[in-house]
């Protein structure tokens, strides 16, 4: 069964740029794991392109089409002819954690509502068919303490789990840390447990110690 905590996110700023009717479209697209994120991007690139004409945009934070956590704007355009046609792809893109800003800059032409709409929107879609994939996998770190006939059969299991030793000490016994995806955790512990007849210790370290 697919792990729901794993999705495509984006794997890196991406922009495209077209002109429509003299009027010139800068769509950005980037990773934004957290709503702050999001409301940063949004200022950054709002500042980028502080002498443009509307600086729209839209976000959807967590797994692709989530409604929980969602936002848009239409910076001046008319009401629903920016925003609300950008979430729509977004939340139809299957990707996750992403925000995208549309800066328009005026040609003179007035585009009336459906053609703004089919450019924001188009805009974004046009974006997508380019933007760099990634996966989003949360990981957990595990403090290991083994004894040294276990360290040749351990580096043998990393790679079943999708695991990657982090830190490695030679002491009294031999004290790891081994970084892996979180789904896999309690079947690596259950491996090792195994693998060692009981003998080894296993302890998942807290976010804040994982990364100290």
């Amino acid at each position: 069964m697919a792990d729901p905590q794993r999705y495509p996110i984006p794997g890196a700023t991406h922009r495209v740029e077209e002109e429509i009717l003299r009027s010139r479209f800068i769509t950005t697209l980037a990773y934004a794991p957290t709503l702050d994120d999001a409301r940063s991007f949004i200022a950054a690139v709002a500042q980028e392109f502080a002498d443009a004409s509307h600086s729209c945009w839209a976000y959807v934070v967590g797994p692709p089409g989530s409604t929980a956590q969602i936002g848009m704007s239409d910076a001046g355009e008319p009401h629903g002819t920016a925003g609300r046609p950008m979430l729509n792809v977004l939340l139809h893109s299957n990707v996750g954690d992403i925000c995208a800003v549309v800066t328009r800059y005026f040609g003179g032409t007035l585009l009336g509502k459906g053609g703004l709409v089919r450019a924001y929107s188009g805009g974004v879609t046009l974006a997508l068919a380019s933007l760099p994939i990634a996966e989003r996998i949360p990981q957990s770190t595990l403090l290991l303490v083994i004894d040294y006939a276990a360290v040749t059969p351990l580096h043998r299991l990393l790679g079943a789990f999708e695991a990657t030793l982090a830190a490695e000490e030679f002491a009294a016994d031999v004290t790891c840390r081994v970084v892996l995806p979180t789904a896999n955790v309690a079947a690596f512990s259950a491996a090792i447990v195994d693998m060692t007849s009981g003998q080894a210790l296993i302890e998942e370290l807290a976010p804040d110690d994982s990364l100290s």
